[in-house]
């Protein structure tokens, strides 16, 4: 298992607890978390995660909340 680092966009403000932080955990394989509660670690297939990755660059979860 790598150890993770984890980044942000560098479009994040500086100490915001706003944004989405990821880190490689393997090869092809990422774990995910909000800035706000790193606790909270999702580590999502690569099929849902590129599934996620197409809804939000169509527009599709502006009703999510």
């Amino acid at each position: 298992m790598y150890e993770m680092q984890w980044v942000k966009s560098s479009f994040s403000e500086d100490g915001g607890n706003n944004c989405v932080e990821v880190a490689r955990i393997s090869p092809g394989r990422l774990a995910l978390r909000e800035s706000a509660d790193p606790a909270h670690v999702l580590t999502p297939t690569r099929g849902a995660l590129d599934a996620l990755l197409r809804s939000a660059k169509a527009g599709a979860l502006h009703q999510i909340r």
